[in-house]
């Protein structure tokens, strides 16, 4: 019989070590705000599909008053950080309420609705960046590992389940389902989010984190690494997202790239690609992926051809159409555009009754120019690819000095900072969440004082 001995006396010391840490960080309260927003981010479509389908349409915007009150509260204490970003963005959110409703669409619920991405989100981005380190960082990260595991079998669920069935109810509880058709009668599952753009969003973010602990596998359980990794590959042709695993391939090449910097590295990746090609092939052979798998090739092959091969169709599509459209396309549209929000699927039902058409645009950068008009859509642009080329600078001197976790944050924010639609309230909250998480990144650990270098300028 194995004796232990267990001194109530150091217990108590170190709960009171946990509590007097916990204390003694002034940022604490801000902290649990932002885990907050984190979380409503991933469960917003839960509540508003299962638990509260009849507050459906208020709770699209219950991320909005937590974000409010982490800006009000830095901004009382001072920490609200100084940077020529977040006062352009102010300013021009300021101006396109009045552009919208008096040289505009003229309905002022659809311009506030519209604005908030300026005055409420954006500045988040900064503030995550003041308020999280290093390890703040890392705990999101190990929260998400996870949640990848329950999150793939709900997927697994979904893609199984008809349309009808209570998992994958739509929001406001609508039976018709929540899934978007994908291919051989199967429709692509959206997780515990209200469509499924947030399964991609959410999946590519893990992936930057859990090809982060497989490089720095002592920082994490290896059981979780293994099940979060195994629920990420399993995930792909559930989800029958080509975008996801885009993305995925993506982060593998940011790792790739920076793991060749050190030759005892060539190990790991080799070691690395061995392992995911023997759990991709023991996936393959499991009968209840079998299905998943063969949508998704469908799928693969099919919208591949008919958008003219993978790199000239779909990749070009989808990350260079977009961008030279909105150029291409300003000189056509008003002087201070339509008016801001009416790019929005909100916008869109207030303006017109329907929320199946786009108003302006799909794409965010054409949305951004017809709403705003050329000069001020133009502005929020190059803010917009200034503030991605100033995190990508810090975050690859930071790879220089041998530090993984920002480089790998980046593979997922470089793209999703550039063009990800803020009209679209998921996209919003992850472009949020990864932006203050690559700034928080280059903080130092368990420090109250946050570098401040990245804000002033």
């Amino acid at each position: 019989m194995v004796n232990i001995d267990i001194n109530p006396a150091l217990v108590l010391e170190k709960q009171y070590t946990v509590v007097k840490k916990k204390s003694a960080d002034p940022n604490h309260g801000l902290k649990q705000g932002i885990w907050v927003y984190f979380l409503l981010l991933i469960f917003e479509g839960a509540l508003r599909k299962w638990i509260l389908p009849g507050l459906a349409t208020p709770l699209l915007i219950i991320r909005d008053p937590v974000a409010v009150w982490l800006i009000i509260k830095c901004w009382q204490r001072g920490l609200l950080p100084s940077s020529i970003y977040l006062k352009a963005m102010a300013l021009i959110g300021v101006i396109s309420i009045f552009t919208a409703v008096f040289l505009g669409h003229g309905n002022l619920l659809v311009a506030l609705y519209g604005v908030r991405p300026f005055l409420i989100h954006f500045p988040l981005v900064f503030v995550i960046g003041r308020i999280f380190n290093r390890d703040d960082v890392i705990r999101i990260g190990k929260a998400t590992l996870w949640m990848t595991i329950p999150m793939t079998i709900l997927i697994g669920m979904q893609f199984y389940s008809p349309q009808s069935a209570w998992v994958n109810r739509g929001v406001g509880g609508d039976m018709a389902g929540a899934g978007y058709i994908g291919a051989q009668g199967f429709f692509r599952p959206p997780a515990t989010f209200s469509f499924t753009t947030g399964t991609t969003a959410f999946y590519s973010f893990a992936a930057c984190y859990i090809f982060y602990f497989l490089f720095n596998i002592k920082q994490v359980n290896k059981l979780l690494l293994v099940a979060a990794t195994i629920s990420l590959f399993a995930a792909v042709p559930f989800s029958i997202s080509r975008s996801l695993l885009y993305q995925i391939a993506v982060t593998f090449i940011f790792v790739l790239l920076a793991a060749f910097r050190k030759p005892e590295n060539i190990g790991k990746i080799l070691i690395a690609i061995a392992g995911a090609t023997v759990v991709i092939m023991i996936l393959g052979q499991i009968s209840f992926l079998s299905k998943p798998i063969e949508a998704f090739t469908e799928r693969f092959t099919t919208a591949g051809k008919n958008e003219g091969g993978m790199i000239k169709g779909t990749l070009g599509n989808r990350f260079t159409a977009g961008l030279t459209l909105a150029f291409t396309e300003a000189a056509d549209k008003p002087y201070f555009g339509f008016g801001v929000g009416m790019g929005t699927k909100v916008g869109s039902m207030l303006l017109s009754g329907r929320t199946t058409v786009y108003l302006i645009a799909e794409d965010e950068w054409p949305r951004l120019i017809g709403e705003m008009g050329a000069l001020m859509g133009m502005i929020v642009i190059f803010l917009r690819v200034g503030l991605t080329i100033k995190i990508s600078l810090a975050c690859y001197k930071r790879l220089a000095a041998n530090d993984l976790l920002p480089w790998v944050l980046l593979s997922y924010g470089l793209l999703t900072l550039l063009e990800i639609g803020w009209s679209q309230p998921t996209y919003l909250g992850f472009y949020v969440m990864i932006g203050g998480l690559m700034f928080a990144s280059l903080n130092p650990r368990e420090s109250k004082n946050q570098l401040e270098s990245s804000y002033k300028h």
